[in-house]
């Protein structure tokens, strides 16, 4: 996750979304049936770890099954930990790279996977239609690109979630949506109203590869010294990302 101006406090409670009865009797899809047909899957990540929270299930069952992932780091999520002294943003970009190179590393992907655009963190919205253009160039169209919902309520998440989807319908791609901070600012009792037939997909066989992914997110969930700010991926968020179900929309 980036720099956030307008999600404040702890937001909707795991709890409660355990409880969404809605949500979680939907139907699960298969794998096989997300990824049928493409020869690639390319993840559209506003910062380094939103492929890995939101997708990293997904990313690792499909790598072991021979479909090869792209990952777009569209920024460096440098501009995390605002005044920080020690964590500067110059700091904040190289290791945060080195934290997706790891973590993809944990889900059997390799670095040279990744693709970093170095588009300022929390500028995503200024360069909308370059990252279009480029991703429509990038695409092929057997590719399944993975990309933020446009409603996810950071700004750099809707500018991307917005740019993905228009390159993918113009290059013929099939495309999914993922959430990262829905989940946050979202009612879990209104879910039904902003999700149309969400897809479940099961990760139970590779969850905890996917943990130990995230926890390669050092700077992001303050495992790291001199950091005096609050972390961006407190206990109460993470465990929005442990769960044994990836959620996805169509």
């Amino acid at each position: 996750m980036g720099a956030v101006a307008t999600i404040h406090g702890q937001g909707s409670e795991e709890r409660a979304w355990e409880n969404c009865d809605w949500l979680w009797q939907q139907p699960e899809t298969p794998l096989a049936e997300l990824v049928a047909g493409a020869g690639r899957i390319v993840v559209v990540a506003p910062h380094p770890d939103d492929e890995v929270l939101a997708c990293g299930g997904l990313l690792c069952a499909a790598a072991a099954i021979g479909v090869p992932v792209q990952v777009v780091a569209v920024t460096d999520g440098e501009a995390c930990y605002p005044g920080e002294a020690w964590w500067t943003p110059q700091r904040l970009r190289q290791a945060r790279r080195e934290e997706l190179r790891d973590a993809l590393g944990e889900l059997a992907i390799d670095a040279a996977s990744i693709v970093h655009l170095g588009i300022a963190d929390g500028g995503v919205s200024n360069h909308e239609t370059g990252l279009e253009d480029w991703l429509w160039q990038t695409l092929r169209e057997d590719d399944l690109v993975l990309a933020p919902w446009r409603f996810d309520g950071h700004p750099d998440h809707e500018a991307a979630g917005r740019a993905a989807w228009r390159a993918a319908r113009s290059a013929g791609c099939q495309r999914l949506e993922y959430p990262v901070w829905g989940w946050h600012w979202l009612d879990p009792g209104c879910a039904h109203m902003a999700w149309e037939s969400p897809r479940l997909l099961d990760i139970s066989a590779v969850a905890a590869r996917k943990r130990e992914a995230i926890a390669q997110f050092r700077t992001q969930t303050g495992d790291v010294p001199r950091l005096q700010a609050e972390p961006i991926l407190p206990a109460h968020v993470l465990t929005r990302f442990y769960r044994t179900h990836e959620v996805y929309f169509a």
